[in-house]
């Protein structure tokens, strides 16, 4: 029925501009997330700050997005809240053809994610999870787990025990039907947190890994980069590492495929450029094209995105290929 399901965090991101004194004022970590309450996410903004871009993210859902801008069949799992923002993001997954029926939470609020954006085209993000955390085993739905070709799940979500619980359960769910799992390690910050649930996660039920250098290196606690990877090489089949402008490299069993950089005219934004470099990659699996072309769909995703303001690509992706 899917090419893809999704699971992850469903926030609204709220996109600024701003400068690296802003994020001195307020004690922002640049180039990170940091998990934040309401009430500190509310207090930035406000504070001088005025939005350039306003729309549904969460690291899954802007890579089922992309995904299904290049034409495949998606499904994304979530949680969201009974207010504005739990419709916003209800109605862009619909907007874009991707199946998304989640019972909304009657408690908390839709979470949302302050990415600050600056000169330098850095993000920071201040994010404040809401509804998002009550995603468990209850919200796996069954159906759309199995009739998928590759369920694709993100770090992020990984913080309560609940959630975890729920990744085990679609990774069985997806296997016992001849299905792919795929992971993506997130954020530096998550690896750090969850290391050890990440390690036991990555050798029993992935499929195929994404992380960036940072991500890699901290999950294997090295600063050399090609002995992360041969420990890739050794739990995962299939496993990307992506290099910002340096490209990417993607280990499969015995083979490493170096992928370059798509060239990009003026990088604005590097927001989402990791999801969508899995956007494109995932597409290019799902419809059996060669690793080295699946890496080059992905570049090709990520340059777009990070030319204009905004995690999700503005233009057809199913054009630019």
């Amino acid at each position: 029925m899917f090419d893809l399901c999704a699971i992850g965090n469903a926030l609204v991101d709220i996109i600024v501009k701003t400068d690296d004194d802003f994020l001195r004022t307020h004690n922002v970590a640049k180039g990170a997330m940091t998990l934040v309450d309401a009430a500190t996410t509310e207090a930035i903004y406000k504070h001088g700050c005025s939005a350039v871009e306003m729309s549904s993210g969460g690291s899954t859902a802007n890579s089922i997005a992309g995904a299904a801008s290049l034409g495949s069949c998606c499904a994304f799992l979530g949680k969201v809240g009974q207010d504005k923002f739990g419709e916003v993001f209800t109605h862009d997954l619909h907007t874009q053809h991707v199946h998304f029926t989640a019972k909304p939470s009657p408690e908390l609020a839709t979470g949302h994610c302050l990415i600050l954006v600056t000169p330098d085209a850095q993000r920071s993000m201040m994010t404040h999870l809401g509804a998002a955390t009550e995603f468990g085993p209850e919200d796996v739905d069954m159906v759309t787990v199995q009739s998928a070709s590759i369920t694709y799940m993100e770090g992020y979500l990984f913080d309560k025990p609940a959630a975890q619980q729920a990744f085990g359960l679609a990774a069985k769910l997806a296997h016992a039907a001849g299905r792919k799992v795929a992971l993506t390690l997130s954020d530096t910050f998550c690896v750090t947190r969850h290391r050890e649930a990440f390690l036991d996660l990555v050798r029993g039920n992935i499929d195929i890994l994404f992380a960036n250098e940072g991500e890699v290196r901290e999950l294997y606690q090295t600063q050399d980069l090609p002995t992360a990877l041969a420990a890739l090489r050794e739990q995962t089949s299939l496993a990307i590492v992506t290099r910002g402008a340096q490209g990417a490299v993607i280990t499969a069993g015995d083979k490493t495929i170096e992928i370059a950089a798509h060239p990009v005219n003026e990088v604005v934004d590097t927001t989402g450029a990791g999801d969508m470099f899995a956007a494109g990659f995932l597409y290019g699996l799902t419809q059996n094209k060669p690793l080295p072309e699946c890496g080059r769909i992905g570049a090709i995703a990520a340059a777009e995105v990070i030319s204009h303001f905004g995690p999700r690509p503005q233009k057809k992706l199913k054009g630019l290929i």
